[in-house]
């Protein structure tokens, strides 16, 4: 199987925030989708390596903020390419409380949803987590950002290359340095497996 065609899903990229005590936290998703109108359900995918999934899956509420076309790069790798187990994503942030008194992105941010999970299934490496939206607003009139547009106009293009041997991860660019690439290896940005790499 060609594991590029996966590429050509439309998804959204959206800032996922949870609360669990005095902590906040958030990471980066692409997997927030609405599931049903009637309840208003939405369905959101987390990979379990992510301090964030562990706090949904404890008090069962979170906001996704819904990024923009305007975003840049620098969000994403705040919110995607750091633990919130050992930095304080909130730190020198701009940010707003909706009424579940959770936190949601307003800058390079089109919309936020606040839910509240109703179900949840076991993925393996993910949850699914089924929740009813309680709360919603239109930020801005910017166009969402798909992952499509994410590739091709946000993300940096990888250094040169040349003359080195490995592997590259085509959804965050981290480099692996060797002669091959462990089928069992998991991105340490990231946390997407080897099929999401490619040779240099």
């Amino acid at each position: 199987m060609d594991n590029k065609a996966m590429f050509n899903l439309s998804y959204g990229l959206f800032i996922l925030t949870a609360k669990d005590g005095e902590k906040d936290n958030g990471c980066i998703v692409n997997t927030v989708g609405q599931v049903t109108s009637q309840p208003n359900r939405i369905s959101l995918t987390v990979n379990k390596a992510n301090y964030t999934h562990d706090m949904i899956l404890k008090t069962k509420e979170f906001n996704v903020s819904v990024l923009a076309e305007n975003s840049k790069f620098e969000t994403y790798r705040h919110w995607g390419f750091q633990s919130g187990r050992n930095t304080d994503k909130l730190e020198s942030i701009s940010f707003k409380r909706s009424a579940n008194g959770l936190v949601y992105i307003a800058d390079e941010t089109n919309a936020f949803l606040s839910a509240k999970v109703v179900s949840t299934l076991d993925l393996g490496t993910h949850t699914l987590f089924i929740a009813d939206v309680t709360d919603g607003e239109v930020l801005s009139q910017v166009p969402s950002a798909t992952y499509s547009f994410y590739q091709n106009n946000i993300k940096p293009k990888p250094a040169s290359t040349e003359k080195r041997k490995g592997f590259i991860c085509t959804v965050c660019g981290y480099i692996y340095e060797g002669e091959t690439l462990p089928d069992d290896f998991i991105c340490p940005v990231c946390k997407h497996p080897a099929s999401d790499f490619r040779p240099l």
